[in-house]
């Protein structure tokens, strides 16, 4: 059903709002000649304004579809052959469009972080993604493309067919999105549904034969490895790895996954663990909730200047077979110009490249494992080596 014949070999949906407006720019400055685009939205006045600013403007078609109207989106998802929507927060936007390109055997790639919408999807679109060949594809930004690829490039460092142990320490210096800003909020508001719809998918999940995988909290700890302190992160990215892991027998028989911060001096840590719980207490309470996320309204984001000072650093470090690797993966600002890097490409790589047969829902290390890799690399993304012993 995913075939040559639609119009359109991506359509970019969302991309007026900050983190589409760049994924546009991205696209337009690096797309192969001869990709057949379109950027989609409500506001087909403010879609054409931005695609005046593209270079080869009139290369690119322009489609309003709305999530409040299932048949625009219907009509959208089949005129694609991939569609890569920024538009959240995904718990409350992002359902219609998910369910659309799986009943269009149409690829989807999101950039959520909210683990009860990936959960959510799973049980009501895999089946139907699987019967129609679409590959759902979520958290394809920064949450969680540079953890589940640094681990998959970890992985293959490391002897086959061995229990695999694998810890990641991320390190970032940027500044938040109103949309980004928004999801957070959510989620820490939402802690029961998150863990009804994990035990829902639990139930639907097909269960491991013979192999194990993990991803346990931890503890607040220092990290010699890395020479840092180690907090848990309390992220959508483990249990992205987590899927991936289950997905390929590469991860070995019995594998586990840790993700923590790493933050050099102690107070700072303690300083930024006793943020995220004030935070969390305040997001229980609806009123503060709204005032929190008016700080920051959707659309808004860091300058280019701010963009261009930030950077992220994520250090893995894994074992197994009795060795050990470090490697690294890292870019430049990590929620906007990396993110719609990372987004772009994955688009253009389930829409270009030669990949493994996958459909339903599925992670980037999955699907596009050593292409995406490839592509990141080659766009400016670091996957290296530090050490092995």
């Amino acid at each position: 059903m995913n075939g040559l014949d639609r119009p359109y070999d991506v359509v970019l949906y969302g991309a007026t709002g900050f983190v589409g407006a760049l994924t546009a720019q991205y696209l337009a400055a690096h797309a192969p000649k001869g990709l057949r685009w379109a950027i989609a939205g409500r506001d087909e006045v403010k879609l054409r304004r931005l695609r005046d600013r593209l270079p080869a403007a009139a290369d690119i078609g322009v489609l309003r579809a709305d999530t409040s109207r299932p048949a625009g989106l219907r009509d959208l998802a089949e005129r694609a052959r991939v569609v890569a929507t920024t538009v959240g927060p995904y718990l409350h936007h992002g359902e219609q469009l998910v369910a659309a390109c799986a009943d269009a055997g149409t690829d989807y790639l999101d950039l959520t972080g909210e683990p009860e919408f990936v959960d959510l999807m799973y049980v009501r679109h895999d089946a139907r993604a699987r019967e129609t060949g679409a590959r759902l594809v979520h958290a394809c930004g920064f949450d969680s493309v540079p953890h589940d690829l640094g681990v998959y490039f970890t992985v293959r460092r490391l002897p086959e067919g061995v229990p695999l142990r694998v810890d990641g320490y991320v390190t970032v210096d940027a500044a938040f999105s109103g949309g980004t800003l928004a999801s957070a909020l959510g989620q820490l508001a939402r802690g029961r549904a998150m863990l009804a719809a994990a035990r829902d998918r639990a139930r639907h999940e097909p269960r491991l034969h013979g192999r194990r995988v993990g991803a346990p909290t931890g503890a607040p700890r220092f990290a010699r490895e890395v020479g840092a302190w180690a907090l848990p992160l309390p992220t959508i990215d483990p249990r992205i790895v987590s899927r991936s892991a289950r997905a390929l027998d590469r991860y070995g028989p019995d594998f586990r996954y840790r993700h923590f911060a790493a933050v050099r001096h102690l107070p700072v840590a303690l300083g930024g663990a006793a943020a995220v719980t004030a935070a969390a207490a305040a997001a229980q309470l609806p009123a503060v909730r709204h005032w929190m996320s008016d700080r920051l309204g959707p659309g808004e984001g860091p300058s280019a200047e701010k963009r261009a000072r930030s950077w992220f650093r994520v250090r893995f470090v894994g074992e197994g077979g009795g060795r050990r690797v470090y490697t690294e993966v890292a870019g430049g600002d990590p929620g906007y110009d990396e993110t719609a890097k990372m987004f772009a490409e994955a688009a253009l790589c389930l829409a270009l490249d030669d990949l493994p047969k996958t459909s339903g829902q599925v992670t980037t290390a999955q699907a596009m494992g050593d292409a995406l890799t490839e592509r990141l690399r080659t766009a400016g993304i670091t996957f290296r080596v530090a050490a092995e012993r």
